[in-house]
């Protein structure tokens, strides 16, 4: 029987306690809209960080591969839908379609709950070495997904998140 996902895991709540943070949301959306980055692949291996558990790039790709598609047919389309409704979309207005856009926001947050669920479950199988520190997994973690990635992450969000981690884990 598939399992289902459970409406608040650790890693679910770390995730809306930590985008919380002062000034963490408009960095992890820099880093989306500049970078690339999956911010729920971001939150997942930060959340790795805090029981210093340290991922390679390779961690990276698996992690990345198992919620591909899921991104791309579902939650870049909700996410692209409910930022054009935002500002009008043809000849409705957006205060017209404002509660259809509030339904497409909980659509696109159910999508990433459920995407972060299969990241749980992916991460849950890697095998991944102790870091001294959750601040040092941390580096090593968001370094590893901009290897991944093909570059470097713009250095004032990354900051951003990087500081707003260790804050949280003191």
């Amino acid at each position: 029987m598939p399992e289902k996902p459970a409406r608040e895991s650790a890693f679910w709540r770390f995730s809306l306690d930590f985008y919380a943070l002062p000034e963490i949301a408009p960095a992890c959306l820099a880093l989306q809209d500049e970078a690339g980055v999956d911010v729920n692949v971001m939150l997942y291996l930060l959340f790795l960080a805090s029981s210093k558990r340290e991922a390679k790039p390779e961690h990276v790709s698996r992690l990345d591969a198992a919620i591909r598609d899921w991104r791309e047919k579902v939650v870049k389309p909700l996410r692209t839908l409910r930022r054009d409704l935002k500002a009008g979309i043809g000849q409705i207005a957006p205060a017209a379609s404002e509660g259809f856009r509030n339904m497409v926001k909980k659509l696109e947050l159910e999508s990433e709950r459920l995407e972060q669920h299969k990241l749980e479950r992916t991460g849950a199988g890697l095998s991944l070495p102790e870091a001294p520190s959750p601040q040092t997994a941390a580096r090593a973690n968001l370094a590893a997904y901009a290897q991944f990635l093909g570059g470097e992450f713009p250095q004032g969000p990354l900051t951003v998140i990087v500081s707003g981690f260790a804050a949280s884990h003191h």
